[in-house]
Order: C-alpha cells, then sequence, then structure tokens
C-alpha cells in the first residue's frame, strides 16, 4: 500500500520499497507502485531539501574547479587580475558584457550569472 511521504521515517520507508522495485518489470503493477513512490519521494525531498540556486559568483568558481581555469584564466573574460579578485571577492559585480564571455566561454547559464550575489541578496547584511 502506498502511503503519504511527510516525515523520515515514511520517507526512509518509501526509499527501502523503492529498492525493492527497482527492477520491476516494465507495464506490471510493481513498476506503477515504484514510479508512484518515486514521486512522492521526489516531492518530500524537493520540499524538505531545496537545492538554492549558486550566486554567481560561486558558479564561476565551480566552473572554474571543474575546468581546471585559475584566475589568470578569467582575466579575458573579466578584465584584469584586481578586476577578477574584486569579482570573486564580492567587492564588484559582473557587468553586461562580463556575464555574456563568461557565459560564451564558460558555459554557465546566463539566468544564473544575473542573479544578485548571495552577499547583496536583500534583506541579508552585507559582511564587514
Amino acid at each position: 500500500m502506498i502511503e503519504p511521504v511527510t516525515d523520515q521515517e515514511s520517507h526512509l520507508r518509501a526509499l527501502r520499497r523503492i529498492e525493492e522495485l527497482w527492477n520491476a518489470e516494465p507495464g506490471s503493477a510493481e513498476e506503477s507502485e515504484l514510479d508512484a513512490l518515486a514521486t512522492l519521494v521526489d516531492a518530500y525531498e524537493r520540499r524538505r531539501f531545496p537545492i538554492l540556486p549558486l550566486d554567481p559568483v560561486a558558479a564561476i568558481k565551480a566552473r572554474c574547479e571543474q575546468l581546471g581555469w585559475t584566475r589568470k584564466d578569467l582575466e579575458p573574460l573579466i578584465g584584469s587580475r584586481a578586476r577578477v579578485s574584486e569579482v570573486l571577492g564580492g567587492k564588484r559585480a559582473l557587468t553586461l558584457p562580463m556575464i555574456r564571455k563568461v557565459h560564451a566561454s564558460m558555459q554557465i547559464p546566463a539566468d544564473v550569472l544575473i542573479m544578485i550575489p548571495s552577499k547583496r541578496r536583500k534583506g541579508t547584511k552585507r559582511a564587514a
């Protein structure tokens, strides 16, 4: 019987049952149960453990790590060594030309790059 996934205990039960059903035959009742449980678990996990989008600086740093880039590799996209330091330190926002270059060269989605960095989001105090 399928139950709602509303707390940690029901979440763990659903995950165990999903494991049991993992190799269900296509079109079977077990596959339907697996699909329903996976949907319930997904909804619970999205509510309980939301994934916040990366701010632009975090996205650039993460992508640099993936690409094996250093700060020097960012200079053609962002500007001088000092400008790269200011942007990565959160002291200067990305400009539109920087966003275009970073997006084109690093394949970081533009909507991530135009977000307000977390240190500057409304309602939060700025670090001294």
